[in-house]
């Protein structure tokens, strides 16, 4: 399982005393409220960053973290991801999963038979469609229903699903 989930991507700098704006990758923009340490992931290392402040506006959180008062020293992570550990994620309700733990499960259909693998999770205002790509099929979308999708397993890297009529 990965051990650091991204929470947000650095869009822009806000103002010239080193504020971000972040655009969220979480369910909630809210809990950025809770968050006091992030990890900054600049393509090299990984860079621990103390929040300061936050804020909102529109759909962005506006985060200013403790050190870093200048718009020069924030301005070249722009489109670098914000991470949290996975002890500080968001706590998964029965049959919620962290996107990034679920790509690359092997897909199996419910007679047994192996379908794919889970390339990509598309985030849907009704359900989100998982994108799996079949040696047969080609890329098949698969919503994420329970008529569908019959069994996740993190743990053991596998997903199992019922192709309904017209999927593939």
């Amino acid at each position: 399982m990965v051990e650091l989930l991204q929470v947000g991507v650095i869009s822009s700098t806000h103002g010239v005393k080193g504020e971000v704006k972040v655009f969220p990758t979480t369910d909630d923009v809210k809990r950025f409220k809770k968050l006091k340490h992030l990890v900054l992931d600049t393509g090299r290392e990984h860079l621990p960053l103390e929040v300061e402040s936050v804020k909102f506006f529109k759909q962005f959180a506006i985060l200013k973290f403790k050190g870093i008062d200048n718009i020069n020293d924030i301005e070249k992570y722009k489109g670098k991801s914000l991470l949290v550990d996975r002890k500080n994620a968001v706590k998964l309700q029965k049959d919620e999963y962290f996107i990034a733990d679920m790509i690359g499960l092997a897909v199996f259909t419910d007679d047994g038979a192996e379908f794919g693998e889970l390339k990509d999770v598309i985030e849907t205002g009704a359900n989100d469609v998982y994108v799996i790509d079949s040696p047969e099929h080609g890329e098949v979308l698969v919503p994420a229903i329970k008529q569908c999708i019959l069994d996740v397993d993190i743990e053991h890297q596998k997903m199992v699903i019922h192709l309904m009529e017209g999927l593939v």
